[in-house]
Order: structure tokens, then C-alpha cells, then sequence
């Protein structure tokens, strides 16, 4: 069950609120009022509370497409210790959840939005991961860190040319043994996205489809 509480009122069980902001979650610097909120959600057996704000990505909920990538993929055994990477991490919610589960791993967390980064930090550190997650804007991330694992509900809404280019930038950093988990609607173009990376020279399993999304498990 997913629970949405607005900072400045009682909570609700079972709540939500709709995303109305004047930015896009991929502005760099949103303009609208951060307006503080929490959003509670369950992960891998674990309950969280992670304070979200206007102008990130699906701001007032624990985004239906994470929830699946989430609940579907492989996520990391106890013992891994990455370098893991969460592309568009908004507020944080799969940082977080990597960084509980894998707690010998460091995150690299990469947002273009700056509130986000913010908000992604603040809750490293409430889920007492804050020395191994690194939240940063995508030009600093040092060029010879690969990753074992790469996780990303992309931003589908920047265009396909975009987000292309953004797997393109992201993908070739995986480990040679590595695995990306990837989560699209498929009203979206999930399935044209998997035949694209396939296209690419990428190794595609459509790993699961749950409420209209699909879970891609990419490998080299």
C-alpha cells in the first residue's frame, strides 16, 4: 500500500494527490514553491518515509512504474558492493531502496534537477545511507567509475532522441559482467524501446509486465 502525507497536514491513509507543478520534473532549477511533502512506500520487505517536494518526479507518490521496477526486478543480494547507479533519481526512492538492501554498496544517484538532489541527499541520510550514496548532477560523475548494476524508470517525456542519447551516455558504463534494469509503460514504448536497444547491440529480456509496464533486463 502506498501512503501519500503533505508535511503541513494529516496524514491519509491510502492517499494521493495529483502532480501539478509549473516545472518539468527534468528542470534544472525549479521555479514553483517547494511545497515539503512525505511519501511512504513499501520496498523489498522494508517500510520508508522519504520527504519529496513540487517540481520533482511524481512528487506526491511513489511513481506506479518504480513500484513495479521495484517489486519485479532483481534487486541487489546483501553482499554486493557496486558501484550502483540510479539514472533520474528524482527524490530518491530506488537510491534509497538500493542503499538499505546492498549496504556495502556505493549509489551514485543523477538528476538534472537540483531540488531533487537535494531531496535524494536528505533522504540518503535519513535511511542512514548518506556516506555511500553520491547524489550529483550527470556531469559529475567521474569518467572511470562502471557500474555493476544501473537502475532507471527513465524520463520517457524529454523525447525519444533525449532519452536515447541518455542510454547511450549511460549504459556503455556498465561492468563488462553488468546488468541494467529498466522500467517504460508500454502505452509509452516499451516494447518499441527494447527493440532499440537490441538495435544497439544490447542484450534485452522483457523480464516481467505487471499494470501496463515493462521491466527490461539489459545486459552486454
Amino acid at each position: 500500500m502506498l501512503f501519500v502525507t503533505p508535511l503541513t497536514g494529516r496524514p491519509r491513509a491510502g492517499a494521493t494527490m495529483p502532480d501539478v507543478t509549473g516545472d518539468h520534473y527534468f528542470t534544472a532549477e525549479p521555479t514553483t514553491a517547494a511545497q515539503p511533502r512525505e511519501v511512504q512506500f513499501s520496498a523489498a520487505g522494508r517500510d520508508f518515509t522519504l520527504a519529496s517536494a513540487s517540481g520533482v518526479f511524481s512528487a506526491n507518490r511513489l511513481d506506479p512504474g518504480t513500484a513495479v521496477l521495484l517489486r519485479k526486478a532483481e534487486l541487489p543480494a546483501g553482499e554486493v558492493t557496486g558501484p550502483l547507479l540510479d539514472i533520474g533519481c528524482g527524490f530518491g526512492p530506488i537510491t534509497c531502496v538500493l542503499a538499505t538492501i546492498a549496504p556495502s554498496a556505493t549509489v551514485w544517484a543523477v538528476d538534472v534537477n537540483g531540488r531533487a538532489r537535494e531531496l535524494a541527499a536528505a533522504n540518503a541520510e535519513r535511511v542512514g545511507a548518506a556516506e555511500r550514496v553520491r547524489v550529483v548532477a550527470p556531469d559529475d560523475v567521474p569518467a572511470d567509475v562502471t557500474f555493476a548494476q544501473i537502475w532507471s524508470n527513465p524520463p520517457i517525456h524529454i523525447g525519444k532522441a533525449e532519452l536515447h542519447d541518455l542510454l547511450r551516455r549511460w549504459l556503455p558504463r556498465l561492468a563488462p559482467d553488468g546488468v541494467a534494469w529498466l522500467v517504460v509503460a508500454r502505452h509509452l514504448g516499451g516494447d518499441s524501446l527494447h527493440r532499440w536497444l537490441v538495435d544497439e547491440g544490447w542484450q534485452v529480456e522483457r523480464h516481467a509486465s505487471q499494470k501496463g509496464y515493462r521491466v527490461l533486463r539489459v545486459t552486454r
